[in-house]
């Protein structure tokens, strides 16, 4: 009795796999792109955030309350303010004089403030 082996391999699956490799790559890269666009910083957008509910104790990178607690570079690194992440929580949470403002704004307004603080200590204000 002789057993035959059958090849389900058709000389056109390379082709398909090669193309179906190709377009499953492009469909990731777009919608990882798409995602990556969707949540961009709005630096403008953060200024206004900041001139409407920040600018009262902190124009210009300045603090009313606490004199020592500004929002210039250096400041912002010894209280340990210097990252997005940790202005962030300061201003959805709050702390000491600062009100929270997690109530009030938006996470993505919170977001765009934080990074406009960050970048405009950067700058010097």
């Amino acid at each position: 009795m002789d057993l035959y082996l059958i090849n389900l391999n058709y000389p056109g699956d390379n082709v398909l796999k090669k193309i179906s490799f190709i377009l499953s790559t492009i469909l990731i890269t777009a919608l990882v792109i798409s995602s990556q666009i969707s949540y961009a910083v709005n630096i403008e957008h953060g200024e206004q955030v900041f001139s409407a509910n920040c600018s009262a104790c902190h124009a210009g990178g300045n603090n009313a309350i606490m004199a020592e607690k500004t929002l210039k570079k250096e400041a912002l690194a010894t209280n340990d303010m210097n990252s997005i992440s940790a202005i962030t929580y300061q201003v959805t949470n709050g702390k000491n004089a600062m009100p929270a403002f997690g109530g009030r704004l938006t996470d993505d307004d919170i977001e765009d403030v934080a990074n406009y603080v960050l970048s405009q200590s950067e700058k010097g204000w």
